[in-house]
């Protein structure tokens, strides 16, 4: 991460940021599009319906879901994370669906010592199978200010989104034997857990419970996506995914060139290049055009 700090890449940093914060007035109302499901009262709505927060304790954690299920579409959710000493924490965010052959498209902030940054691991499952992890340190203090993260999902591909900056594409790789989340609606899900054996280096940094109770915040949701209900969807077909909704969101030449800058100076892990990992060569997705 060092040689991000260059001048350089400082100076693409600022025009980035700049472009990023051009603000998008969203409307959710979490009362309306959202159960808190477990944790009791760790979970809380409050400002009318505006801001919700998760905290975790000793006793447990918490979590919520969405009262809508989706097929295709961009969800953007804005986060505050966990401050302080957040080692052994993970906060999800994530869109995902139920039983062994599931799908699911993950954000997981594995949070860390103070002054530490945080890591975003990112991953895409696909009918039940995962291990297509991505990682990231962020080029800000994610637990200063809200910030927004957002997934793109269309029968194409997968863009996962910080701040309208993309960092990860998940390509539509069927031609070559890759099974692509298409058929089954997701859930928007969210929790904030104790990943102490394992989020942070590895699980050998412990949470500290005399920093509980650890609180992540968020605001701001916004779905402009495919609602599914029973066997339909909201959408006629996926071919006015395809061709109308969200085509603004495609990956045009600028944001090509911000996801070359965010793989290059902030990625800190990725499957398709762990040759220790697979030594029988790497995934058939792996052999693709990335961009």
């Amino acid at each position: 991460m060092g040689s991000s700090c260059n001048g350089v890449s400082m100076i693409v940093l600022a025009g980035l940021v700049i472009n990023s914060l051009v603000a998008v007035a969203f409307a959710g109302d979490f009362h309306q599009d959202f159960d808190i499901t477990w944790g009791a009262n760790r979970g809380k709505i409050f400002n009318g319906g505006k801001l919700l927060s998760l905290s975790l304790d000793r006793v447990s954690g918490s979590g919520f879901q969405s009262k809508k299920e989706y097929l295709f579409g961009r969800i953007d959710m804005q986060l505050k994370l966990v401050a302080g000493n957040s080692a052994g924490t993970v906060t999800a965010y994530y869109l995902s669906s139920q039983g062994p052959t599931h799908d699911e498209i993950d954000f997981e902030f594995l949070g860390n010592v103070s002054g530490e940054p945080y890591i975003l691991h990112t991953n895409v499952f696909t009918q039940g199978k995962g291990n297509r992890e991505q990682q990231f340190y962020l080029w800000f203090d994610p637990t200063r200010n809200f910030h927004t993260y957002s997934i793109i999902w269309k029968p194409q591909h997968i863009i996962f989104l910080v701040d309208n900056i993309p960092i990860r594409v998940f390509k539509n790789a069927e031609s070559v034997g890759v099974p692509f989340p298409k058929n089954q609606p997701m859930r928007i899900y969210s929790s904030l857990w104790n990943a102490d054996d394992w989020a942070t280096r590895g699980g050998l940094v412990k949470t500290d419970w005399t920093k509980a109770p650890f609180t992540a915040y968020y605001r701001n949701f916004n779905a402009k996506a495919c609602t599914w209900s029973g066997s339909a969807s909201s959408c006629a077909s996926t071919s006015s995914v395809s061709d109308g909704a969200w085509e603004t969101n495609e990956l045009d030449a600028p944001a090509r060139r911000r996801l070359r800058w965010v793989q290059k100076y902030f990625m800190i892990y990725n499957y398709c290049t762990d040759l220790k990992r697979f030594p029988q060569g790497v995934p058939p997705e792996c052999k693709r055009p990335r961009f």
